[in-house]
This record gives structure tokens, C-alpha cells and sequence, in this order.
């Protein structure tokens, strides 16, 4: 503090003035003088802090101070690889696992990689385009060298006719030095774009709007359609996409699986043979065949036992309120059991139907505890197997095995499997007693297994025990060790018996192939089953009839390892009403895909598509999934590129679902994978008919319709635009007002075509189901062909040269209005753009056969839009608008009789070709015939005939409204 005494000298006075942060100290607590502000004294923190860690800080700085030494972050790599518990196969659930006999569970999703059954068959999915898109593309090239040839034709015009004296530079329009300064060519470039901006309404760009809400807004027809909807799965159809609409009504090949798409995946044990006696489902025991008897009970205790023994079946146990069902790959849909009775869960059908064929006879599976697997015997005796292994089915072996342990301490391997599976691995004196009843079987269609044993000792239980751990452990080339152990342990195993289990066909599933090969598509069969089971089913569908000659190309037909096709393909075709089939087999498919000589796949596809091309139906039984998935490739890229469509109800008709053009999936019992990569869901096979006669054939016809109606009427548009260019020197002047090139499209003539193109029924639904031969005409995309497109384009410019000379001949009289006044060249386009939008509207009411309250509201409505419009954007003096070109225009234009006269008269002749082909050319051909007439309660009824699709008229037809 400074002393009351002290007194600063002069100098010092002088400096501190003259510091900037000079500041006045008080001595003691003399207040602060009014006049100054109060500033509060501030003292220095002298808190001293020595901790390292604060509240905020503590947990990511420590653990950065640990694990910045890699030895700590080693140590805790350690430690928890320590205390973590290694997972292994038993830990591991595959996809599709059905959650029972608990609420939930907590898992966790491991990525397996590329090596899982379902990804070595997943066929990669494919960029999917229909024909209609391609045809689209094709006529706008030609549209788009309309607009280029336009351009280039008015700007040679242009500058032939202002090399003439006097027209490039008239004395009232003389050029500035800047456009006499101007490159020429730089000039006659910029004068076509501007031509080519005058025409580029030609190109129908709203169209492809239109088309896209046509695709989504159609396909909700589907998903509302009742015929589709199923009871017993409480579902409807489904549809994944709606690009592909039209092409519903463009298929020329359907490959079909036959196991829950032909027939119903629904299982019932039909009978068995054991030790060459025949056992009927109804029946205790009868002999056949004169085949050796036996009086052993042991035999047919044994079999009994295996069908109890070697499978997955998992029992499934019922709540207080729970009704019994078995289940499928998670899928309620088998019958209901009875209280008494236990439900099943398996991966296959066809393992619950041999289950409960067992039961039959005595013998029930009462489930699987702990490794443990108990049977209830004849006797009511409970019998307990330990399960030592299960050697899973898979495609390639087509047999499962178990390994089970009595309590007796013998080890039996039980094995059942596809019969070209068993019979070279049981003893030879065997097969002659099983194979004549499983070929019967076959015939009848019935689905066949055969069943084996084998009784191991204590050594090759232990070199079997050792060797499959060994090669579940192993990570490199697993499941060909696997394969290897499985091959190894099941030989020299005894035939017991074989098995019989009916698939029925689906619901109308005759009526419906039927129906297709009517409407010329052709039928492929592509199964993993047997040939013989597979051939019954063509014949019980009508793909065969009893008078089709079959032409077998299998293994038994080999010769020397070389097929027979070059001999199949020279046979004589052309033979009158013989119907030809083919059957072929997954190994010969190989071979002829894979020959020995890389030369020979070229020539062996080739010639084997030659000879399915001639047959109505084809079969190809043992296939694999990728092998289905080739065969669609294989004739979706020959000659023509056909329309190919696959249909399939589980996960290995998921490669060939996604290769076709179209893919179907049925909501079957083997799960959603078809469904899920599919195009469009059906519940049953019967639904496929109406989705392709009816719902296809309408898509196609209404979108084609579409398509080439935008072509046509942006022509007759535009080529009045282009007729005005030779009558005004070449000038980019526009015959149209500027709304009305910018509402033509979006809001004058879009809702007709919009609306036509989702609700036209140019043939009623009843008459496209009853004549499967009207899919026919439209077939190989007839409507879009050139042929049809020339004639859209003829017309757009018949009428367009008639809207444009046509006006110009009504102004060939220099006084159109009552006064004596002239109209102009504004009045001149009102009046084309008027007789414009009235023919294009009218012609597609022409074209209308099927009129409901919104074909009414949107033709009609658009027409009175167009002239309301017209009154108020030229009845009002717009103040945003620099220049009002049509002010007046539209109401002065009426008030003369004359353009009265004139528009109707041009309407009239624009149309009367159409009238004319209507009133002049009688139906004929299918679409003529009636449908069959009802007489339920005595009355009839019958539908209007059916015309060409250009011979539309107006209210002849259906008035019904939705």
C-alpha cells in the first residue's frame, strides 16, 4: 500500500497519464467516487492439485495408460481366450432351425462363409427386364431419328431459303453487327438445337412416368384378387416386384418343380415291403408275387424299428389348449392329430409319414431325451437307443444313417435312402426280392425308399466313432473327409425292406397344366425324384398322355459312355398329331453340359435343345439345384430368347426361380426361400392358371396399348409443329402457346390412357379362362412388333397432316369472325391444338371396351378441363406474364362458326377410319366364340363376343363400374 504521505512528483504524475492501463489506487476502503465503475478485486487459486485422475477422466485415461504397453493388451488377449468357452458344431444351429419346446432363446448370428449348402446352391440373382422395356427402347431410337432428321431438315431449309436475295436480311429485320460478326457454322449449330428443343415433345417422356404407376397401381389386382386368396394358409397372393407385369402374358416356357408345386408335399405311408412280402396300410400282411415266405417276426420287427430309429423327427408336445399339428421346416400346415396322438417336427414330410406309418404297425416313437431315443414296441414295452451318430442326408448320397447303441450293448447302423442309393451297398442275392415291388411302386407314382442295416463290432465302431469326430474337427476339406467316413461305414450293409409314400397332386393341378400347354407353353418337369415317380406324376397331370411317344435319354440308354442325342435329333418330326416326350436324368444332363471333349458341349446343347423344342413336355428327374438353375439359362439364351418362367415351393427352387425371366414361388411347406426370391407368390398351383391367361394377358394388352398410344399422339403433337416451320421462314416459331406444350402430356390426355391402361378388359376374365388359345395372339410380344407400330405411326400422321391443312384451309378465308376481323397465328395453333386433344381422347374411348364410372370421369372430365382451362388462362390478364399470347384467343375462336365447323368436321375425319374398320369388319376368330352358356335355375347368360383389338367401339361391351 502506498503511505497517506507519500506525494508523486511531477514527473511521475506526467507519467502515469500517460500509461494506457494506468490505474488510480485508493489507500485503505475509501469507496469508489460515483463517477467511476466498480471493479471487484480478483486473487489468484492458490488450491494445489496433486491427484492424476479426475471423476471425468479416470476411465479412459487409465485404460489408455494400460493398454498403451502391448504386453497388457497380449495378457488380456489371453485371459479371455481362457475363460471363454470354444464353440463347436454342437453349439451351431442352421438356418431354418425350429425353435420348440421353449418360449426363446439368446443367440448369436456366425457368418459361415460361401461353403453352406444353401450358398453353394444360391444361383446369383439376375438383372430382370421384360420385353416391353426392350420394344420401348427400340421405338424411341426411331422417334429420336424423327426428331434429329426434323431438326436437320429445317436448319438445311432455314439457310437454302435465306440464301435468296432479300430473305436473310429484309429491309424491316436488319441484322446487328453482332450477328453479322457470328461463325456460321457456330449459327447453323445453334439452330439445330433450337430445332431440336421446338420437337423434342416427340419424345414421350411422361410416358415412362406413366408406364412406372401403371406397373405399381396394376399390381395391387393381384394382391386384391379373391380367387387367390387360400383358407387354409389364410393368405393371398404376393407380389415382389411389378416390373415385371407384362410378362406374365408372354411366357413361352414353365420349369416346375413336382414335389409341393405339382403335388401337395403332403405325405401318406401307403404301404412296405419286407423281405419280398407286401404290407397294405390297411392290411395285416399279404403275399405277393410268389416271393419267398417267411413266418419271422424278427424281420419285420427290425424294420419297424429302423423306420422308428433313422430319422430327425423331433416330437413336438402340446400345451393344456394346444391343438396337434405336425410341422414342417417351422410350417403348421399338416393335418391335425388327435388328443391321444403326439404332433411331429421334421426337416422333410416324408420322414413324419414313415414315422407315423410305423405306428401302424405297432411300433411308436416317443421322442429323443439327452441322446437317448425311446420306442414303444408291439407289446407296449418301452425300448431305449443311445444315438451315437447321425450321418445327415444330403443330395449327393441321397440316404441318411444312424448309429444307435441297444441296451444290450450292440451297435446296429440303420440307413434308408433313395433305391440307385442302396442297392450297391447292400448284398446283391438281396436286391432281386425289394426291387420288383419298388419299380411298381414307381409306376404308380408313389415316392420309394429303401432300408438297410448293419450290425458294427466293437473295432468298427471304434475306427467309425474315431474317424467321423476326426473329420467334423478338421477345418480344411471337411466334407470331403466327411463323405469319405459316410461312404466308408455304410457298405456291406442287408436289405430289410423298402417303403411307399403317396404325394398327391395339387388342387386342379391337371386342369392347369392342361390349360397352359393349350395356350402354347411348354412344360418342363425338373425334380430331384426318381424317374419312374416323376414319369406317373406327368401322366396323372396330363403333361403325357397315353398316346405321347417318350424318348428316354438316361443312364440306361448310354452306350460307351456317347449319348444318343445326334440319333434322337435325325428322327422325322413332322409326323400328324403324335405328341413327343422327353425324359432325361441329372447324370446324363452332366455329361452332356460337361463332356469329356470341351468341343462337344456346343453341338450336345445345341442338339439337345433341337429335340425338346419338338416335344410338348419335358422331364428331367435326379437333378440337382444348380442343374435346374442351368437348364433355365440354357434355353432362356438359344435362339429367339424365349420368355421362361420357374415355379417352386422350397429352398432349392430358389436358383431357378431367380434365373428365369419370371419367377414364381408357391407358399408350400418347405419353408419361405421360394417365396422370398420370387417375383410373385401364389398359395397353389392352381392360382398360376388365372395369374398367366387372365391377369398376364390383360397386363400385356393394357400396357402395350399404352405404349403405343404415347408414340401416337405425341406425333400427331408435333408434326403440326414441324408443317408450321415451312409457312413462317424457318423461325423457331412455336404454333403452340407455351401451357399447352407443357399441359398436353402432364394434364390433358394423361389420365384417359393412365386409367384405360389399369382397368381395360378387352376380353372378359370368364372368356380368357375358358379359351386358354387366346394367350396365343399376343404371344412373342404382338402387340409391340413393328407391324403395329407402323400402323400407330401411319395414323399419328395421317391425322396430323389433317389437323394442320386442314385448319390452314378454314383460313384460306381472310374473315372468320361475324365483325370482319382476321384471326391470327395464335387463333391458327388453338385451333389444331383443339381438334388435337379432342381426336386422341376420342380415339382411346374408341378404343375402350371395358367402361366404368372412371373411364367416364377421366375422358370426359379431361375433355371439359381443356376448355375450362382454355376460357381462364385466356379470360385473365396474368400480371407475372410479359406477354399474354392467348388473351381472348380461345373465347374469340368459338364465337366463329366457321372454326366450329371446322373442328367438328376434322374430328369426324380423323376418326372415321377407325368407325369404318368397326362398322365394316365382323369379328372373327376366337374372340368371337361365347362362353358356355349356365343353366342353373333355368336361366341363361352369356357374355358379349370378343373383337379385334382395333376394332373397339363404344358401349357394345361390358358397362359394368368397379
Amino acid at each position: 500500500r502506498m503511505s497517506s504521505s507519500s506525494r508523486p512528483s511531477e514527473t511521475e504524475k506526467w507519467w502515469y497519464e500517460k500509461r494506457v492501463d494506468s490505474r488510480t489506487i485508493y489507500v485503505g476502503h475509501r469507496p469508489c467516487p460515483d463517477t467511476e465503475a466498480f471493479i471487484p478485486s480478483k486473487f489468484c487459486d492458490n488450491r494445489i492439485v496433486s491427484s492424476k485422475y479426475t471423476v471425468w477422466n479416470f476411465l479412459p485415461k487409465n485404460l489408455f495408460e494400460q493398454f498403451r504397453r502391448i504386453a497388457n493388451f497380449y495378457f488380456l488377449i489371453i485371459f479371455l481366450v481362457q475363460v471363454s468357452e470354444s464353440l463347436g458344431p454342437e453349439n451351431l444351429l442352421l438356418k431354418g432351425a425350429t425353435l420348440k419346446n421353449t418360449k426363446k432363446i439368446y443367440g448369436v448370428a456366425v457368418y459361415t462363409g460361401m461353403e453352406t449348402k444353401m450358398a453353394l446352391n444360391y444361383q446369383g440373382k439376375s438383372q430382370k427386364r421384360s420385353a416391353v422395356e426392350k420394344s420401348i427402347n427400340a421405338f424411341l431410337l426411331v422417334y429420336l431419328c424423327i426428331l434429329i432428321s426434323k431438326a436437320v431438315v429445317c436448319t438445311t431449309l432455314k439457310y437454302v431459303w435465306q440464301s435468296k436475295e432479300g430473305q436473310d436480311e429484309p429491309w424491316y429485320n436488319q441484322k446487328t453487327q453482332k450477328e453479322k460478326d457470328t461463325n456460321m457454322y457456330l449459327k447453323m449449330f445453334t439452330d439445330f438445337l433450337s430445332f431440336m428443343v421446338l420437337f423434342n415433345f416427340i419424345i414421350p417422356v411422361s410416358m415412362y412416368v406413366t408406364v412406372e404407376m401403371q406397373k405399381f397401381l396394376g399390381s395391387f389386382f393381384i394382391t386384391w384378387d379373391k380367387d387367390f386368396f387360400d383358407p387354409e394358409i389364410q393368405e393371398g397372393a404376393l407380389v415382389n416386384t411389378s416390373d415385371l407385369n407384362e410378362e406374365l402374358g408372354q411366357v413361352e416356357y414353365v420349369f416346375t418343380d413336382k414335389t409341393g408345386t405339382l403335388t401337395q408335399n403332403n405325405m401318406e405311408f401307403i404301404e412296405c415291403c419286407i423281405d419280398g412280402f407286401q404290407y397294405k396300410h390297411r392290411d395285416t400282411r399279404c403275399e405277393l408275387d410268389g416271393f419267398t415266405v417267411t413266418d419271422e417276426p424278427e424281420k419285420e420287427e427290425l424294420f419297424l424299428r429302423a423306420l422308428c430309429l433313422c430319422h430327425t423327427v423331433q416330437v413336438k408336445e402340446a400345451g393344456s389348449e394346444e391343438v396337434l399339428t405336425d410341422q414342417v421346416d417351422g410350417i403348421d400346415g399338416m393335418q391335425p392329430q388327435p388328443e391321444e396322438e403326439r404332433g411331429f417336427i421334421a426337416s422333410s414330410p416324408d420322414e413324419i409319414a414313415l414315422v407315423r406309418g410305423a405306428m401302424e404297425y405297432g411300433f411308436t416313437f416317443l421322442g429323443l431325451e439327452s441322446k437317448s431315443m425311446k420306442i414303444k414296441n408291439r407289446e407296449n414295452n418301452i425300448e431305449e437307443y443311445k444315438l451315437l451318430h447321425v450321418l445327415n442326408f444330403d443330395p449327393v448320397r441321397r440316404r441318411m444313417s444312424v448309429i444307435v447303441q441297444t441296451k444290450s450293448g450292440e451297435t446296429l447302423l440303420f440307413c434308408k435312402g433313395a433305391d440307385s442309393s442302396i442297392f450297391p451297398r447292400v448284398k446283391p442275392e438281396e436286391v432281386d426280392r425289394i426291387r420288383m415291388h419298388v419299380e411298381r411302386n414307381a409306376t404308380e407314382g408313389y415316392r420309394t425308399l429303401c432300408v438297410a442295416y448293419k450290425q458294427l463290432s466293437a473295432e468298427e465302431y471304434a475306427v467309425a466313432d474315431t474317424g467321423l469326430r476326426e473329420a467334423r474337427l478338421t477345418l480344411q476339406d471337411r466334407e470331403q473327409k466327411l463323405m469319405a467316413m459316410y461312404n466308408q461305414v455304410e457298405t456291406g450293409m442287408s436289405l430289410i425292406g423298402a417303403t411307399a409314400v403317396e404325394d398327391r397332386l395339387q388342387e386342379e393341378a391337371a386342369e392347369t397344366m392342361e390349360a397352359l400347354q393349350g395356350a402354347g407353353m411348354k412344360v418342363w418337369v425338373l425334380t430331384g425324384d426318381k424317374m419312374e415317380t416323376a414319369k406317373s406324376t406327368c401322366y396323372a397331370c396330363r403333361l403325357f398322355q397315353r398316346g405321347t411317344e417318350l424318348l428316354e435319354l438316361t443312364v440306361r440308354t448310354l452306350e460307351d459312355g456317347r449319348l444318343k442325342l445326334s440319333f434322337l435329333s435325325c428322327r422325322s418330326w413332322s409326323t400328324a398329331n403324335q405328341d413327343y416326350g422327353f425324359i432325361i436324368d441329372g447324370a446324363t444332363l452332366s455329361l452332356m453340359m460337361n463332356p469329356p471333349r470341351e468341343a462337344d458341349a456346343s453341338q450336345y446343347r445345341s442338339l439337345f435343345l433341337q429335340i425338346c423344342q419338338n416335344c410338348t413336355a419335358v422331364l428331367c428327374c435326379r437333378m440337382a439345384p444348380l442343374q435346374k438353375a442351368q437348364i433355365v439359362k440354357m434355353v432362356k439364351n438359344s435362339k429367339g430368347s424365349p420368355i421362361t418362367l420357374s415355379i417352386g415351393d422350397g429352398a432349392n427352387d430358389v436358383s431357378m426361380i431367380l434365373e428365369a425371366h419370371v419367377g414364381i414361388g408357391i407358399k408350400g411347406k418347405e419353408g419361405r426361400q421360394a417365396v422370398r426370391n420370387s417375383d410373385y407368390a401364389i398359395p397353389k398351383l392352381k392360382h398360376l392358371k388365372k395369374l398367366l391367361l387372365a391377369h398376364g394377358h390383360l397386363y400385356y394388352v393394357r400396357i402395350a396399348h399404352l405404349v403405343q398410344y404415347f408414340f401416337y399422339k405425341n406425333l400427331c403433337f408435333i408434326l403440326p409443329q414441324f408443317l408450321y416451320q415451312f409457312f413462317c421462314g424457318y423461325s423457331q416459331q412455336p404454333l403452340y402457346d407455351a401451357a399447352y406444350l407443357t399441359m398436353y402430356n402432364i394434364c390433358f390426355t394423361s389420365m384417359p390412357i393412365l386409367a384405360y391402361s389399369l382397368l381395360e378388359q378387352h376380353i372378359s376374365m370368364e372368356i380368357l379362362l375358358d379359351n386358354a388359345a387366346l394367350y396365343r395372339e399376343i404371344a412373342n410380344n404382338a402387340m409391340l412388333r413393328w407391324r403395329p407400330f407402323l400402323y400407330w405411326t401411319v395414323l399419328g400422321i395421317f391425322q396430323g397432316l389433317l389437323f394442320f391443312f386442314g385448319v390452314r384451309f378454314l383460313f384460306s378465308n381472310p374473315a372468320l369472325q361475324d365483325n370482319g376481323q382476321v384471326f391470327g397465328n395464335w387463333s391458327y395453333g388453338t385451333i389444331v391444338f383443339t381438334v388435337l386433344v379432342f381426336t386422341v381422347t376420342l380415339k382411346l374411348a374408341l378404343d375402350t371396351r371395358h367402361w366404368t364410372w372412371i373411364n367416364h370421369f377421366v375422358i370426359w372430365g379431361s375433355l371439359a378441363f381443356y376448355v375450362f382451362f382454355s376460357f381462364f388462362w385466356g379470360g385473365i390478364i396474368w400480371p407475372f406474364l410479359k406477354q399474354q399470347r392467348l388473351y381472348f384467343v380461345f373465347a374469340n375462336m368459338l364465337s366463329s362458326v366457321s372454326a366450329w365447323l371446322v373442328i367438328i368436321i376434322l374430328i369426324l375425319l380423323s376418326l372415321l377410319p377407325e368407325i369404318l374398320l368397326v362398322v365394316l369388319r365382323k369379328p372373327r376368330g376366337p374372340h368371337s366364340r361365347q362362353p358356355s352358356q349356365s343353366n342353373v335355375g333355368g336361366s341363361q347368360s352369356s357374355q358379349p363376343s370378343a373383337r379385334p383389338l382395333l376394332m373397339r367401339t363404344f358401349s357394345d361391351e361390358s358397362n359394368s363400374v368397379i
